[in-house]
């Protein structure tokens, strides 16, 4: 039985032999991780050139759908059933998205077909347009995991990881690309792909192609999401605020671990009960399209930047906004449209911050913060990821904040992904964080 809580990182790159490298193959090994930079770089600006243009786009739809919700909200299962057909008619071996990435990376996959790239982005923008609750990560992280695909089939190296390598790079690209969040991009790749073994092997060139997408996507014009928190806690004297920071990773955590739960049950439950896939997409997307307009008009569709700009600009926003996100994200997602979660984790995770932060008199702001990082790590069964992806969006100087609270919230998550490919990593450096005891395997 595998246990979550221990985590393994493997120090060794896989590729390495057991006896020691001789001259000429150390001088191989260099020329082969040369190579990978080489091909990141490429795989980087390509990606987030692609990833700045897809998302410029999307955020033009959003306000086009936000201006007149009335005249597109209505159509979303209209809308569903032309991306059912797309798929069903031309991209059945794609349609699974986010699986293709990680079965190509460990090797049970021999491509991915370049038809995935225009059908996820016309899709999403689609989703987008006529009210769909939804993300737009699924859009880079695949976009940035074909191309390094691409380049894993094309360039012939001796290294036996290059395709989980180069899997990893496009992917850690592409989230880098769309967020401008390099380092969060590397962990986030690595942890959803190493199913047993952390990629060390694969760290230098997915930052090199996480920055070269990240630089590459803010000249091209997509901007960054940054917010100065300026709050001032000291978590070292007040017993109270450590209590209450560690309350709040568990209460972000099952909030990640329902959604998970929930996005699994409601794929299960819907293909059971509705087995037409354009009767399902259509019917439920007629359900949407009401929850939408009745809710505020559109208020809860589309990406949820909406709420997160209310939260951190002390707008109004509502105590519910957490939960009707959550049920209209899941709705979308579990019947076929496309885009993603990520996004809308963010959204949920800020709202059910800041509200956690008005019932016990805390600061809203760093809440807000903390379950903008924490929701989404646990969503996605990832621990690193969103320590930076917190620490790049809100400063580093609230790193301690984010480490704790998406610590507990990370084990306390059962063990379950909105990707559904639990990571437990064993290796040769082996932490049980029960008892504090370090094992170093040769």
């Amino acid at each position: 039985m595998k246990h979550k809580n221990v985590l393994t990182i493997n120090l060794n790159d896989n590729s390495d032999k057991k006896k020691p490298a001789t001259p000429v193959e150390h001088i191989r090994n260099i020329g082969e991780q040369i190579v990978f930079i080489v091909c990141a770089v490429i795989i980087g600006c390509v990606t987030g050139a692609v990833c700045a243009f897809f998302g410029r786009v999307l955020l033009e739809v959003g306000d086009i759908r936000s201006s007149y919700p009335e005249y597109f909200i209505p159509f979303l299962c209209i809308a569903g059933l032309g991306i059912c057909y797309l798929y069903e008619t031309f991209g059945r071996d794609v349609r699974r998205g986010m699986s293709l990435m990680i079965e190509r990376a460990r090797g049970s996959r021999k491509g991915i077909r370049f038809r995935l790239i225009p059908f996820i982005i016309v899709s999403t923008w689609v989703t987008h347009l006529f009210g769909g609750s939804a993300g737009r990560e699924g859009v880079a992280v695949q976009l940035g995991g074909t191309i390094g695909s691409f380049f894993a089939s094309r360039v012939r190296l001796r290294n036996r990881s290059r395709i989980r390598i180069f899997t990893i790079t496009g992917m850690a690209a592409g989230f880098g690309g769309l967020f401008q969040t390099p380092i969060a991009a590397v962990f986030f790749s690595n942890e959803l792909i190493c199913e047993e073994d952390f990629e060390v092997s694969a760290l230098l060139p997915a930052l090199v192609a996480a920055y070269s997408a990240s630089m590459t996507s803010s000249f091209c014009g997509l901007e960054k999401f940054t917010v100065p928190l300026g709050e001032n806690v000291n978590m070292n004297i007040d017993v109270l605020f450590v209590i209450l920071l560690c309350v709040s990773g568990l209460l972000f955590g099952l909030m990640g671990t329902v959604f998970s739960r929930l996005l699994l049950f409601l794929k299960n439950l819907f293909s059971s009960v509705i087995s037409d896939p354009y009767k399902r997409i259509a019917i439920v997307g007629a359900g949407i399209s009401v929850l939408s307009l009745l809710l505020f008009r559109g208020r809860y569709s589309g990406l949820g930047t909406n709420i997160i700009s209310d939260v951190f600009n002390d707008e109004k926003f509502y105590y519910w906004d957490f939960a009707v996100k959550t049920i209209l994200t899941l709705l979308t997602v579990s019947v076929g449209f496309q885009g993603g979660e990520v996004t809308p984790l963010f959204a949920i995770g800020a709202s059910l911050g800041a509200l956690f932060a008005l019932v016990f008199n805390l600061p809203v702001m760093l809440f807000a913060a903390l379950g903008y990082a924490a929701v989404f790590g646990s969503a996605t069964n990832t621990l690193f990821a969103p320590m930076f992806i917190g620490a790049e969006v809100f400063g580093f100087d609230y790193m301690p904040y984010f480490f704790a609270v998406c610590a507990i919230a990370y084990f306390c998550n059962g063990n379950k992904s909105i990707y559904n490919s639990p990571v437990v990593r064993k290796g040769s450096l082996t932490l049980d964080l029960n008892s504090g005891k370090r094992t170093i395997y040769k």
